[in-house]
């Protein structure tokens, strides 16, 4: 898996399969989607269009996707896999990640896909609808996926180092990957570190912190890490911008990103990160930028957007 790959959150339906097919252009060969983006079925059409184009083969890709919360009782999963297989228009994912640890009441496809996060969004209150679905019984269904031969790894999101090892003990099949946020304010070096040294691969969402956020209201205009004048005066020294800096940061500590970005000349940016080496004591000040804040966080959004207080890393 490439260390640099295309996150497709957030990224417009009418924008994505043109998106899919420019980063392929540009040389990517990773991609990051999920069923809770939406845009699973654009994507597949990005795909479909630059392998028949003969641009690259399927083998060249490295496609992701999750399993939304819905889906976690073990009839669901295979299902859900087998949507987002049809939609990706692939017969395989190379990676499938559960995508919270978080169960929420079964939603059918043909009552509403993706289905977002509450149980009823008609209701006169609408809220989510937890399910009680222990974590194992999801994962021996996505082990079930592996040895059906749909999915080549499996891995988790948005997971603490307890919640992993709980898992490891119990699974068969390992868990390959795990997803989190990581930035220059979260830099959750304990987590990091103890995949590093369980043998489990880390990719960074929102690499560049509150930038994937200001559109959601989730972060304030003060709060962007490329502002920071370490950040401006480290890119100042290798003539790189803020946000490359900031993602070789990523990939330096050992970690793969998708940063998403709909702009061609900003995927080309978001890839030019190997021709430069930060020094350690570059490594060492960007660390220090550490504020353990956390933009993506249920235990705010899930009350401030869908009226339930879930938390799950307190």
């Amino acid at each position: 898996m490439d260390s640099v790959g295309l996150g497709l959150w957030k990224i417009d339906n009418d924008l994505t399969a043109g998106v899919v097919q420019t980063a392929i252009d540009c040389g990517y060969r990773h991609f990051d989607s999920a069923c809770d983006y939406g845009n699973e079925r654009e994507a597949g059409d990005g795909f479909s269009a630059a392998i028949a184009g003969g641009k690259v083969k399927r083998e060249d890709l490295w496609i992701t996707s999750k399993l939304w919360n819905t889906y976690h009782r073990a009839e669901h999963v295979r299902p859900a896999l087998e949507r987002t297989l049809a939609d990706l228009q692939t017969d395989y994912l190379d990676l499938y990640l559960m995508h919270f640890p978080i169960a929420q009441s079964y939603v059918p496809f043909d009552t509403r896909y993706p289905p977002g996060w509450f149980d009823d969004p008609d209701a006169t209150s609408p809220a989510m609808k937890p399910e009680h679905v222990p974590l194992i019984e999801t994962w021996q269904a996505m082990e079930e996926s592996v040895s059906a031969g749909l999915v080549r790894e499996i891995g988790v999101c948005n997971f603490g180092t307890s919640l992993l090892r709980d898992l490891s003990n119990q699974a068969s099949v390992q868990p390959a990957m795990l997803q989190v946020e990581l930035h220059p304010y979260l830099v959750q070096e304990k987590l990091v570190r103890y995949c590093r040294e369980s043998q489990i691969a880390v990719t960074g969402f929102s690499p560049l912190g509150a930038q994937s956020y200001f559109q959601l209201n989730m972060a304030q205009a003060d709060e962007a890490v490329i502002e920071q004048a370490i950040v401006k005066d480290i890119a100042a020294n290798y003539s790189k911008t803020p946000a490359q800096v900031v993602l070789r940061w990523g990939v330096q500590r050992g970690t793969a990103i998708v940063p998403k970005t709909t702009s061609e000349s900003r995927l080309k940016e978001n890839t030019a990160l190997f021709d430069f080496e930060l020094t350690a004591e570059e490594m060492a000040s960007i660390n220090g930028l550490d504020r353990h804040r956390r933009f993506n966080d249920p235990g705010e959004f899930c009350e401030e957007a869908f009226n339930t207080f879930f938390p799950i890393y307190d």
